[in-house]
């Protein structure tokens, strides 16, 4: 398996779409209840190969990511070649930016000294989906981007 199983929740959200990965491969519902029942590994195995079809449907779909700590951001744009990262850091221990009084006062004090904007980028791997796919295991989130955009007016990104 290449990335992680889906959840009991996220395989019964993709209920259909699982459905429809069974019969691509001629199972029936009344084979799938068999296997399920008599060959278990081999349930595992399927489930296995759709979560990673899942996966990789996903994230080569992925532009922006974010991550959130309490006194830093991190905000990455994937392009093709390359991952760019905008890092927000606040020398304040005492603002925590996961709270909606700590991001307020962020917004609010964003160009002030105890607030550091960095940017960096790096070249992705062959394998940028795991790239993306790392990110997300550390905590980041898939967005839009609006985040990324409105800083990168703010920092020189590469």
């Amino acid at each position: 398996m290449k990335y992680i199983r889906l959840s009991k929740e996220q395989l019964d959200e993709m209920h259909q779409e699982f459905i429809n990965f069974l019969a691509a491969q001629s199972i029936t519902a009344d084979e799938w209840d068999d296997i399920k029942k008599n060959k278990p590994e081999v349930a595992e195995q399927e489930l296995d190969v759709f979560s990673d079809l899942v996966w990789e449907g996903v994230l080569g779909k992925v532009e922006y990511l974010e991550h959130f700590s309490q006194q830093h951001m991190f905000l990455f744009k994937v392009g093709d070649l390359k991952i760019s990262m905008i890092s927000i850091e606040v020398e304040n221990k005492s603002i925590d930016i996961t709270t909606p009084q700590g991001y307020k006062w962020l917004q609010e004090n964003f160009m002030k000294d105890e607030v550091n904007l960095y940017s960096s980028s790096k070249l992705l791997s062959d394998d940028r989906n795991n790239d993306i796919f790392v990110l997300i295991r550390q905590g980041a989130n898939i967005t839009q981007g609006d985040l990324y955009r409105w800083f990168e007016k703010f920092v020189e990104v590469d």
